[in-house]
Formats: structure tokens, C-alpha cells, sequence
């Protein structure tokens, strides 16, 4: 019995350990991306924090720097810093 508890409990470590390797990979374009993409892809980000930098991003034009989340309501330094690695912001070429 104790086997079976212990191989059960080395499944869901390692089905633990794989989702957050798959989770780690996401990355999103803050300038393309719909409200889901971003909730899915940033953490701390939910559908609210995500309709708010959609919203954001209609209303002032794409993003330039990762840095300019912070002018989002609901976003901090601390959440941007949090996602840095899985922000994508595509360089535009000078005079678009």
C-alpha cells in the first residue's frame, strides 16, 4: 500500500513539475494579443488586468517599452517585473 501511495504521489509531482515548464514557455505579444491571451500568459494577470491593457493599448496607441504596462490600472512594477521573460514587444522600425 505504501508503493502505491508513493508512485501515485511521484505522478502528480512530476505532472506538477511538466505544467509548469509548459506554463513557463507561454509568451505574448502585449501589442496583438486578445484579453484570454494575456490572462493565460501572465501571471497575476487575470481577464480584468487583461481587458485593461487591451483597453489601454486602444486607446493610447501599441506599447513602445515593457516599462509602459505600469500606466494600466491594475498593473505594477511588481507584476511587470513578474513577467518580463514572457513579454514580447516586436521592435518597429523608426518613423512608424
Amino acid at each position: 500500500m505504501k508503493m502505491f501511495q508513493s508512485i501515485i504521489a511521484a505522478l502528480f509531482l512530476s505532472l506538477a513539475v511538466v505544467q509548469t515548464g509548459l506554463a513557463e514557455d507561454l509568451s505574448v505579444d502585449v501589442n496583438t494579443a486578445s484579453v484570454e491571451e494575456l490572462a493565460e500568459a501572465l501571471h497575476g494577470v487575470g481577464m480584468a488586468k487583461a481587458r485593461a491593457i487591451v483597453e489601454y493599448r486602444d486607446e493610447n496607441g501599441a506599447f513602445e517599452h515593457i516599462d509602459e504596462l505600469v500606466n494600466v490600472r491594475g498593473i505594477g512594477l511588481r507584476t511587470v517585473d513578474r513577467n518580463r521573460d514572457r513579454i514580447e514587444l516586436p521592435e518597429t522600425p523608426a518613423g512608424q
